[in-house]
């Protein structure tokens, strides 16, 4: 078993947010982790990586591997993410440093984990990476800076950090909210295929079922910080036990069937 969450709880200025949540992931599965906003599967994914903002507490337990991360020190969490859990956040433009070129943050998410390898070796990595992800023109789009690129394209850029160097589990936050229909089935896609090129396992995190059917194979629904169904994705789809499901069902339907040209 690689992610084993169990009795997770989460307190943000005296209030708990997140009640409960046990969650399973072994290697090679893709667990969708689903909820409306303020469900908790934000705070549950910043939780296994260490990234909660300040004051918040944390409850229960988070295995990986066998080791225990709650409670872990900082700079023990710090060089495992990256190494062996990478994160790509919904808006790549917060998470892009804005006064460095795409290229050098790559090259500088290889580095930190690997302090062995030269700047010149990471630097023509970062080109790879940038080619992996299906960047146009890698070796001149890794010189811009976040701004020069399209939404997309910066998306494509987390991801080529999140994935440089080779986790092998990956949490992917709400990856395609901000994106235009296309590009979101480009980036699932792109998705699917490192997915099954590294053999990772994914946490696939997102509000949207249509989304998720396209990707994770099992799911967790949350609704106020608890778990209230969760089993094969298949399952859910055809039977939803619990309202929540029901309800991210029918708004799921409506946009695959919505006519084309209504809003």
């Amino acid at each position: 078993m690689t992610l084993s969450v169990a009795g997770l709880t989460i307190d943000v200025g005296g209030r708990r947010v997140v009640d409960g949540v046990d969650l399973e992931v072994g290697d090679g599965d893709r667990v969708g982790l689903i909820g409306e906003s303020g469900s908790g599967k934000s705070l549950t994914a910043l939780a296994i990586l260490g990234l909660l903002p300040d004051g918040a507490e944390v409850g229960g337990s988070i295995r990986w591997d066998g080791r225990e991360l709650v409670g872990m020190r900082d700079r023990d969490l710090a060089q495992l993410r990256g190494d062996e859990i990478g994160m790509v956040f919904q808006e790549p433009q917060t998470a892009l440093n804005p006064i460095r070129t795409v290229g050098r943050q790559i090259a500088e998410s290889i580095r930190i984990h690997h302090r062995d390898v030269s700047r010149a070796d990471a630097w023509a990595r970062a080109v790879e990476e940038a080619r992996r992800v299906r960047l146009p023109d890698p070796e001149s789009i890794v010189r811009r800076y976040p701004h020069q690129l399209s939404g997309g394209q910066r998306q494509r850029v987390a991801i080529a950090m999140a994935l440089a160097c080779r986790p092998r589990l990956l949490i992917a936050d709400e990856p395609t909210t901000a994106l235009d229909v296309t590009i979101q089935a480009e980036i699932l896609d792109l998705l699917h295929q490192l997915v099954d090129e590294d053999g990772m396992s994914l946490v696939f995190i997102t509000h949207d079922l249509a989304v998720l059917s396209q990707i994770a194979t099992d799911a967790v629904v949350l609704d106020t910080g608890r778990v209230v169904e969760q089993g094969p994705l298949r399952t859910l789809l055809h039977s939803p036990a619990s309202p929540v499901t029901q309800a991210l069902l029918r708004d799921a339907t409506a946009t695959l069937w919505r006519p084309r040209g209504d809003a």
